[in-house]
């Protein structure tokens, strides 16, 4: 029997959200989404979403809601969150709030633990977790500048007991292009690490340098940075038990060498002096090193940077 189209809402438009809203739509799937930015709403109301650079599509979204409130008034089987690690919990607590019908939840977050987040919330039978191999800017609010996707993304039930809707999910993306494959929860774990620590050694350097992925990796000297942030990452991984293959640090430094010329989200968000992941990113590493008794200086070098960066623009900001 066929299965019926997947009824899809989204938390969240940056990049991701947007990207992902583009190709379910394309499916076919029913999608509802909702943002705070306002401007961003209407423009995707009026002009539709378009992704352009490594993948160029467009499409319009008919169900755009002003407040999580309304999105959730809508009827759909999976919502998906793709909010930065930062608001989780806010999100989490509104969903929690309005929450009048059973549906499942897709985490599209980067970061080490995000899981537990939804886990204090919602059964572990309710929550799927995506890890995304695509990434990009927004050239304006409803544009999305796609600068690299290294298939596939991989997604999975956080305790298997969804394999098949996760199944469905990961056919409906690569059904229009968006390559996405399922694993099982142990896998999903392993690629939440390798992701993290792929994400962990270039954006921090960004942050702080101003250096564009490219740049930054391009250069011996910050490639010679990248190269042992990555070896601290994954000596606290392997730690860990998370499967890491021997030759991680050469392919990692492959698959970042393969970025874009742009500026990754935690860059954005430390020059616009907004709140970054940080913690979810370095942050665990060097968490998880003190667990296992290993020094990640590099990684604790860049986590304090980046916070103490952070708190200086927030005291700025307060005083005008």
């Amino acid at each position: 029997m066929k299965k019926e189209k997947l009824s899809i809402g989204i938390i969240g438009l940056g990049p991701i959200g947007q990207t992902l809203a583009v190709h379910f739509k394309l499916a076919g799937c029913d999608v509802a989404i909702t943002d705070l930015d306002r401007v961003k709403l209407n423009l995707i109301r009026n002009e539709g979403i378009e992704l352009c650079g490594k993948i160029e599509k467009k499409t319009f979204i008919k169900h755009v809601y002003s407040s999580i409130e309304e999105l959730l008034e809508h009827d759909f089987n999976i919502l998906i969150s793709a909010v930065k690690a930062y608001h989780v919990d806010s999100i989490l607590n509104e969903i929690e709030h309005h929450c009048k019908k059973e549906f499942f939840l897709l985490s599209a977050q980067n970061g080490i633990d995000i899981r537990k987040k939804y886990t204090r919330h919602f059964g572990n039978s309710k929550i799927l977790r995506m890890v995304v191999n695509f990434a990009g800017n927004l050239q304006s609010p409803n544009v999305v500048g796609v600068s690299f996707f290294n298939p596939p993304n991989y997604v999975g039930s956080v305790d298997d007991t969804q394999k098949e809707l996760a199944q469905q999910v990961a056919e409906t993306l690569s059904g229009v292009g968006m390559q996405t494959c399922l694993t099982d929860s142990f896998v999903i774990a392993d690629k939440i690490w390798e992701k993290t620590i792929l994400n962990a050694a270039l954006s921090p350097l960004c942050a702080i340098s101003g250096l564009t992925m490219k740049e930054a990796m391009d250069h011996p000297d910050t490639l010679e940075i990248v190269e042992q942030l990555l070896y601290e990452a994954v000596e606290v991984a392997k730690a860990e038990e998370i499967k890491i293959s021997e030759n991680f640090v050469k392919l990692g430094l492959r698959y970042l060498s393969a970025a874009g010329n742009h500026l990754p989200s935690l860059a954005v968000d430390l020059m616009n002096h907004h709140p970054t992941e940080i913690d979810y990113m370095n942050g665990k590493i060097v968490e998880y090193g003190r667990k296992h008794y290993i020094r990640t200086p590099l990684n604790l070098t860049f986590t304090n940077l980046v916070k103490a960066i952070t708190h200086n623009n927030m005291v700025k900001d307060s005083n005008g």
